[in-house]
């Protein structure tokens, strides 16, 4: 290395690594252009969180009964409460939503409520979904499920066809 004269070349250093000095100054040129872009602006902004989350769906596979429950979890992930204020299935049936009730019973709701930065679990005796007169759904398949949301909008979400009596799912246990 030679020695430079003059305050510009005395802050010029040479970094030699395992590419050599080509290596090290395509390395130096490449933190010196992200350094600029940041300074520039040019980032990309970062990304908001989803407001609504959905965790996993799990619809029981019907029986004698003709209706069948669906089961999720719902995740509010903004400041301001919400509602669920309908739902479709991609398997037919009519939708209804049922809560807690006096005594301990359920009973049939408008709407499941829920509220800011909280997440809710419909399960079986709480809030949850009951489809009357779904069509064929079978266990270890799919079908899709359309949230309607009084703020949020439409979510659209895969949910499991199971049989918790041949141990289909393990949701009901946690």
């Amino acid at each position: 290395m030679r020695a430079a004269a003059g305050p510009a070349a005395r802050a010029r250093t040479v970094i030699r690594g395992p590419r050599g000095a080509r290596g090290a100054r395509a390395a130096a040129g490449a933190g010196a252009a992200a350094a600029a872009a940041l300074l520039a602006g040019c980032t990309q902004p970062a990304v908001a969180a989803t407001p609504m989350q959905i965790g996993p769906a799990y619809v029981t596979q019907p029986g004698q009964a003709k209706s069948t429950s669906a089961y999720m979890t719902i995740q509010n992930n903004t400041s301001r409460p919400d509602r669920l204020v309908s739902a479709s299935t991609s398997a037919g049936g009519q939708v209804r939503f049922y809560g807690p009730g006096a005594r301990g019973a359920v009973t049939a709701v408008s709407a499941i409520p829920i509220p800011a930065d909280r997440t809710v679990r419909l399960r079986p005796n709480s809030y949850h979904l009951t489809i009357i007169d779904p069509g064929h759904m079978t266990s270890g398949h799919q079908i899709t499920l359309k949230l309607v949301f009084a703020r949020t909008g439409t979510i659209r979400i895969a949910a499991s066809v199971t049989n918790p009596q041949s141990g289909g799912s393990s949701y009901f246990l946690n």
